[in-house]
């Protein structure tokens, strides 16, 4: 195992970007522009167009075409890069993928090739993981009708008279949280992957878009909500502004209920968070992991890890070891709840564990009165982040007395705890 390197820029607590208000990057950053394309020629023409006149340094700005299988090569100016798969039906995620693949900057754009940048956009967009490179990014997508349109260096003369609305839930979203500064597990439903923006190192910690997606919608609220779990931060930057062709998918797909559910009953499965998770049905993937005491009894392992179970809603047992490698149903753990020593365990403990996402804690540690160390429960973000820098003061920590964990002293007796056998 090589050695771990700490990534350059600032280390921010929390989701605290507001940090980098009125900071610029001594230097521009270098930046990839991954521009997913499919049989959209007239657009992509103003796509392209538009990121030749943007005001950041050429020499510092790479742009990409990833072609999802078009029938005919898409053609770009000189200077851009094409990349090209198969034609195996809707493929957006792999597209982005493959530009991902051969970029060079330490910051990755998303755009799609209906929606054209303002002048401004990649500074703006760019700005605070050029500073921080934890900081996932999104831009204000806005709407127009650009049905023939010019193909010109600045869209902004253009879209006069042609606007469209802008999605209310979107924008209220972004008011409520005060651009996602206010942001918690949930937050990844804020996201567009058509203006979107983070470092190198966040992108390579998730593994990339999730390609199982082959059809429209989901593929960057999954991704986004595995970068959350590495430790990113979200951040909306309205002034970053990109103009999509066309209304709002949401606007267009009005009737279109049974697509919008299968892509709800699609992230169910790979988003367990409550509020996103099934109500009763299990999830392909665990969302609050609880680890066994080590070195105990098998009774007090047994009521340790059942009284757990009880006590926080949603749990899965998990083995420590398979934990640790984070692969399969547990990559996207939420919380960690290490049982330090046997316990029993008499009241619901949903509430300390809601104090992870809702008061922004890295770990709470639950004592005995005499200091000992019975449970701690861990959020996966926090310590994601915090390996990443090598420092443990990004996140808050509490410590919690509660009279109904008890610890367990000598062998326990099983069958009188599950109710006796008489």
């Amino acid at each position: 195992m090589g050695e771990r390197v700490t990534p350059r820029g600032i280390a921010l607590p929390g989701n605290r970007w507001d940090l980098l208000d009125g900071r610029r990057p001594d230097a521009a950053p270098t930046v990839s522009v991954v521009v997913a394309h499919y049989e959209q020629p007239e657009q992509l023409a103003r796509c392209l167009a538009a990121l030749g006149g943007q005001d950041h340094p050429r020499d510092r700005l790479e742009v990409i075409v990833a072609d999802d299988g078009s029938t005919e090569p898409p053609r770009v100016p000189e200077g851009v890069r094409l990349v090209r798969q198969a034609d195996e039906g809707f493929r957006l995620a792999a597209a982005r993928n493959l530009g991902a693949s051969h970029a060079t900057g330490d910051v990755l754009v998303f755009l799609d090739a209906d929606t054209v940048p303002e002048p401004g956009f990649i500074r703006e967009l760019t700005r605070m993981p050029g500073l921080a490179p934890d900081v996932v990014v999104v831009g204000r997508r806005r709407h127009a009708d650009l049905t023939g349109a010019a193909v010109v260096a600045d869209i902004r003369p253009v879209v006069a008279g042609r606007e469209l609305p802008e999605p209310a839930w979107l924008t209220d979203a972004y008011r409520r949280s005060r651009n996602l500064l206010e942001a918690d597990d949930r937050s990844y439903r804020h996201t567009i992957g058509a203006v979107l923006a983070c470092s190198r190192i966040i992108f390579d910690a998730t593994g990339g878009f999730d390609e199982s997606f082959r059809s429209y919608g989901g593929e960057d609220w999954e991704w986004t909500y595995r970068a959350w779990l590495k430790g990113a931060l979200l951040a909306h930057v309205p002034q970053a502004v990109a103009w999509h062709d066309g209304p709002d998918a949401g606007a267009r797909d009005e009737h279109d209920r049974a697509r919008r559910n299968a892509e709800a009953v699609l992230l169910a499965d790979l988003i367990p968070v409550p509020g996103s998770r099934p109500h009763g049905r299990p999830t392909d993937r665990v969302d609050v992991a609880v680890t066994a005491p080590p070195g105990a009894s098998e009774g007090a392992a047994f009521v340790s890890v059942d009284s757990v179970l009880a006590a926080v809603p949603g749990s899965e047992w998990v083995d420590a070891a398979a934990l640790a490698e984070a692969r399969g149903r547990l990559d996207r753990v939420r919380v960690h709840v290490e049982i330090v020593r046997p316990v029993r365990v008499d009241r619901i403990l949903g509430d300390l564990v809601d104090s992870i996402a809702r008061d922004g804690l890295g770990v709470v540690t639950v004592r005995a009165d005499d200091g000992t160390v019975l449970l701690r429960i861990r959020s996966s973000r926090a310590a994601a982040r915090e390996e990443r820098w090598g420092r443990d003061d990004l996140f808050p920590r509490a410590s919690e007395r509660v009279d109904e964990v008890r610890l367990l002293v000598g062998e326990p007796d099983v069958a009188a705890y599950l109710g006796g056998w008489g």
